[in-house]
């Protein structure tokens, strides 16, 4: 059987789906597998040697950073945790334990591309810091030990002092790579979100900039903690700190939406601080008669309709209230769907309302379409222009409906959100989540606004500093609050909790390891359990019109990082030779102390866009070691494939698109395991139609 029909040993090389992508675009510039610089040059015009001085953010160690980006990750897997699992069987959540940059590698496979948000909130190198040490070879250990890199516990840690006269140039090395493999999985409209504070601020951005672009640099949202800063020695020589900050990137600038989101102020105090401030308050005026709605033009290209409405009148909320005997409250809450101002601001829609209707003669004219992004993405919505004193001159109507919400009768005004954050409490924060921790907790609050902004109800959120697991319980809340299905992937290596500490005391209490993953763990479950709560409190007490509330997904898979399951050296020795020692297929084929699980999902790490979070069941019917992964991919351990075996796994409906089996377990008999491979494949092929897979049959 040909080699490319085997799982392979080794997942996806960052360094050859560069070249793969350098190929595609220029077919030339790829010889032999290896690129010509020179060929490259000419395909953008440099058809000599520049040799002027041009801008480059460098430092010590930048290089060491890049090829600690790009090299592969061998002989490692993620094992899965049932036991600190919470609903494995049916959650889409992950929580993974590991060196960070370790695990980015071993998930680019199955999420690249997939992730829509990511916030990180990683070491501030303020001085007393941990940063990473991404040496992984074994042999550097005792020297790492010695230098201090390395605890006595092999943790790959080291402490980043301020007297180290590479000081920036540590925590860049080590922030570097991690940010290079996160833009990977970033989705064409995704958004990455870095919390800082003023010791690293202009690095980060210049890595970003490196890394992202920056032509795709968004924001920097600053964020007023609302607590003390410097004191001390400080007195005197700097001012209070009372700010930190989020750099905001995203993957593709011309593909990403931000959601508009909304501080909430009562009407009336809005209102008030608009007169106070001696601001002109626009939400003035009331349609108190609309005519009827007339089709101007059809663009079925774009799906749109332009109308003419052949009466408008309009009146001001005071005289209105001063004709009807009414307070200017009464009117406001009464008419919020007919309270309206106008404004001239630019918009491709607007063009086209202009081109479509500079013809005709109406008081007010309208498109009706559905957006293709946005929070009405979708949904077929309808936006009144208003006419002026020439037929260029069409402005938006805006309703006060729009930027209002009612509860229990009472309207808040909608108050857009700006890059200066003041209105998040950052108090008694150590025991949000009902958890004790006070190393860097960030609010709820803050995650969701982020959340919010840039994620849809179905998307990824990925947190790979997660620390407490302040992101997953953001996640959770709002799915909770507003019915989303958002999915969360949470990844932190097992820091020791300092011994004198409530989270110690805490861990110790519930009798679980002293790390911050346990931390992080114990805190989603809490907050998952007050959530099932709480609704089904609600639930019980339900008035007539109201419908049930749906319990969000509050479960998660727990991964850890290991050593391989796969005994990959054997197998491939075994390729080659006529003797195989079958008598023990298990320890042929696998490491001692493996389980199927751990086997399977090992496995599926090496499957393109097939996320860790889908079902998995035992095919009990056909064997005790027959694996059925989404519905989608066979992984059969059993020891003894056989013909009947095979015309089993040929009956099932659906028919999986991949079958993968152990090379061992057919034996000696090549004819079975080719006749299986013809069978299985010419089945899959027939039935997955358009949507052909590359491979449809692997073995181990």
């Amino acid at each position: 059987m040909e080699l490319e029909n085997k799982v392979p040993e080794q997942l996806d090389s960052i360094k050859n789906d560069n070249l793969k992508a350098l190929e595609k675009l220029f077919p030339s510039v790829i010889k032999d597998g290896e690129l010509d610089i020179d060929a490259l040059k000419e395909e953008i015009g440099n058809f000599e040697e520049v040799k002027n001085e041009r801008y480059d953010f460098t430092w010590a160690g930048k290089q060491e950073a890049k090829k600690k980006a790009q090299e592969d990750v061998m002989a490692r897997t993620l094992k899965f945790i049932e036991k600190d699992s919470v609903n494995p069987d049916s959650t889409e959540n992950l929580y993974i334990e590991g060196d960070n940059l370790e695990v980015l590698k071993l998930l680019r496979q199955n999420y690249r591309g997939a992730i829509k948000m990511i916030y990180i909130d990683p070491p501030y190198n303020t001085g007393n810091d941990f940063v990473y040490n991404d040496n992984f070879k074994i042999s550097q250990k005792e020297s790492d030990k010695k230098q201090g890199y390395i605890d006595e516990n092999n943790q790959r840690l080291q402490k980043n002092s301020k007297d180290s006269n590479r000081f920036h140039a540590n925590w860049l090395t080590m922030m570097y790579p991690r940010l290079k493999i996160a833009r990977d999985l970033l989705s064409e409209d995704g958004v990455i979100f870095i919390h800082i504070d003023d010791n690293e601020m202009e690095n980060i951005g210049k890595v970003c900039n490196d890394i992202f672009g920056e032509e795709n640099f968004i924001n920097i949202i600053t964020i007023k903690t609302k607590i003390g800063g410097v004191s001390g020695s400080s007195e005197g020589k700097s001012l209070k700190d009372v700010t930190e900050f989020i750099w905001a990137f995203c993957k593709n600038k011309n593909e990403i939406f931000l959601n508009p989101v909304y501080n909430k102020i009562r009407l009336f105090e809005r209102i008030q601080d608009y007169i106070d401030e001696g601001k002109s308050w626009k939400y003035t005026s009331i349609i108190t008669k609309i005519g009827d709605k007339i089709l101007l033009k059809r663009d079925e290209k774009n799906d749109m309709n332009f109308y003419g409405y052949n009466i408008l009148e309009t009146q001001s909320i005071f005289s209105y209230a001063k004709e009807h005997k009414i307070s200017i409250e009464e009117v406001y809450n009464k008419f919020a769907d007919k309270i309206f101002r106008t404004t001239n601001a630019q918009s491709s829609i607007r063009q086209k309302v202009i081109k479509e209707t500079k013809n005709y003669k109406y008081p007010i004219f309208s498109c009706e379409y559905i957006p293709i992004k946005g929070k009405n993405l979708g949904q077929k919505i309808e936006i009144l222009y208003k006419s002026g004193s020439t037929s260029e001159q069409r402005n938006m109507v805006m309703f006060l409906s729009d930027v209002v919400t009612k509860e229990n009768g009472e309207y808040f005004y909608l108050d857009k959100i700006t890059s200066l954050w003041d209105d998040i409490e950052y108090n008694n924060l150590t025991k949000e989540g009902n958890i004790e921790f006070q190393n860097g907790k960030k609010p709820v609050k803050l995650l969701q606004r982020l959340i919010n902004l840039s994620t849809n109800n179905n998307d990824i959120v990925l947190d790979f500093f997660s620390g407490s697991a302040s992101t997953a319980h953001a996640v959770m809340q709002l799915n909770a609050e507003d019915g989303g299905n958002r999915k969360f992937i949470m990844v932190q290596i097992d820091e020791k909790v300092k011994e004198d500490t409530e989270a110690y005391k805490f861990l110790n209490e519930i009798n679980k390891p002293t790390n911050i993953c346990e931390i992080g763990k114990e805190r989603i479950r809490r907050v998952g359990e007050k959530i099932k709560k709480e609704i089904e409190e609600k639930n019980k007490n339900l008035k007539d019109e109201e419908e049930l509330k749906k319990v969000p997904d509050i479960g998660f898979k727990v991964f850890r990082t290991a050593d391989t399951n796969i005994n990959w050296r054997k197998i491939r020795d075994i390729s080659n030779s006529e003797s195989l020692p079958f008598n023990e297929p298990d320890r042929l084929d696998f490491i001692e102390n493996y389980n199927d699980k751990d086997i399977v999902y090992e496995v599926l790490l090496r499957q393109r866009d097939l996320p860790l979070s889908e079902k998995l069941e035992t095919l009990d019917t056909i064997g005790n070691r027959t694996y059925l992964y989404a519905s989608s991919y066979l992984i059969c351990l059993e020891t003894d494939i056989t013909e009947n075996l095979i015309k089993e796994l040929a009956d099932l409906n659906p028919l999986p698109i991949k079958f993968i089996f152990r090379d061992s377990a057919f034996k000696s008999d090549i004819n079975l395991k080719e006749s299986t491979f013809r069978y299985l494949k010419t089945l899959v092929e027939k039935n997955s139609g358009i949507n052909k897979r590359t491979y449809t049959i692997e073995f181990i």
